[in-house]
């Protein structure tokens, strides 16, 4: 559904309603996709149905792949990429997971495909709703990861994606996840840039690379000694770190094509003189937000950190916005068994890094799809004030009630 055009500062925009998934289709394809390589799975499908649609209509010059499998569809993707084509593909829960082998063979083979991973809960028992436990998996692949909190994100981050993923000294795949139902199926406004603004931003698929070139011949995936694979992999931290600047340029160059601030990767709100931070990522944002109101027209000094970047993680600003506060709230929807909240143990090493003494709470909250409100922050935040909770432990916060 289009809105509205407008023009801001002589710039025409198109707002269109339209779901997160929507949004992850549009953002693929206004981007050039050429390879979109697909297998449906709720709450995924519709994003990959919605590309097919436009590309069945003729909107798009972009080849659509239908695969019999996940796996499958993450292979395809890899083959494109390889031969120099823009890839992309769409997962999400189960669908991830039987494309876990190749997730480390796109990053391990320093391939620049796009994927937008639509979080959803692992069976058993069966769950379609919402938590982050399965993107949380891929910490450790060497894939760039965000996080989106809605649907403007969504679009947003795509297009940013190809431009890191595919520059030359970064080289790595590129996942921006966002969360089932709460943001994938819900409908909301969506500021586009025109395609020329895009293509202005987004360089042409031509200029990528190919790994497989005739001209060039080269073996891939082949056995190495022992050392070349430790070099190997040396180097994909290397160019891991270094995206964090290459990210923060892209971000910037963003922000300055539409007004849209992705200059910070740990978005803040109302943290400049907070006592207690609350830490979430994804959909939770916007409660954990109308929470600080809340708290802060009771007298307390609350703030929020929204972890849009999660790989590599972005120690050095968390680091800034955290350092002046008495305490962390870390609220995660996914956890390492018997160590605690992926996120927490984030912050818990960027703050053992810097030697800082601001202690970290952890809080587990909205597995399978269960609701997390402002009403969770809320007694979160009032417990620590009153000596209620102890830092060693790790909390299961459900409808305002420990479990």
């Amino acid at each position: 559904m289009l809105l509205k055009w407008w023009m801001n500062m002589e710039r025409v925009r198109r707002k269109y309603v339209l779901t997160g998934n929507y949004a992850a289709a549009y953002a693929a394809l206004h981007s050039r996709v050429e390879v979109v390589a697909a297998y449906p799975i709720t709450p995924q499908t519709t994003i990959v149905e919605k590309i097919d649609e436009l590309i069945s209509k003729g909107e798009y010059n972009t080849t659509m792949i239908r695969v019999e499998s996940e796996h499958s569809a993450m292979a395809a993707a890899i083959g494109a990429s390889a031969a120099g084509a823009r890839a992309f593909t769409a997962t999400a829960s189960h669908g991830l997971f039987y494309m876990y082998e190749n997730i480390w063979w796109a990053a391990n083979s320093r391939l620049p495909v796009v994927a937008s991973f639509v979080t959803r809960a692992l069976a058993p028992p069966w769950n379609i709703w919402s938590d982050h436990q399965d993107v949380y998996a891929l910490r450790d692949s060497g894939w760039i990861l965000f996080l989106a909190r809605n649907a403007q994100e969504v679009y947003d981050l795509i297009i940013q994606a190809f431009k890191i993923a595919e520059d030359d000294e970064v080289r790595l795949p590129v996942g921006v996840a966002h969360d089932a139902f709460i943001v994938s199926h819900t409908s909301e406004p969506v500021e586009m840039p025109m395609q020329d603004e895009i293509d202005s931003f987004l360089p042409p698929p031509e200029h990528i690379k190919p790994l497989l070139d005739p001209e060039n011949p080269v073996s891939v995936g082949n056995l190495p000694t022992a050392e070349q694979h430790y070099m190997l992999r040396k180097n994909i931290w290397d160019c891991i770190i270094y995206s964090l600047s290459v990210i923060r340029r892209v971000g910037r160059e963003y922000t300055e094509l539409t007004g849209r601030n992705y200059g910070e990767l740990i978005p803040a709100y109302k943290t400049e003189d907070a006592e207690y931070i609350l830490v979430t990522s994804g959909a939770m944002g916007g409660d954990a937000e109308d929470a600080v109101d809340v708290l802060r027209d009771m007298g307390i000094r609350a703030g929020h950190l929204s972890i849009r970047l999660f790989r590599p993680f972005p120690h050095d600003e968390l680091i800034d916005k955290v350092a002046d506060s008495k305490a962390i709230l870390v609220f995660n929807r996914g956890v390492s068994m018997g160590l605690g909240g992926v996120i927490t143990a984030d912050i818990r090493d960027s703050i053992s890094k810097e030697a800082l003494s601001i202690p970290v709470y952890d809080f587990i909250v909205g597995l399978g799809g269960v609701e997390v409100s402002k009403d969770d922050f809320i007694k979160a935040v009032h417990d620590l004030k009153t000596g209620k909770l102890d830092m060693k432990k790790t909390y299961y916060l459900m409808g305002g009630e420990y479990v």
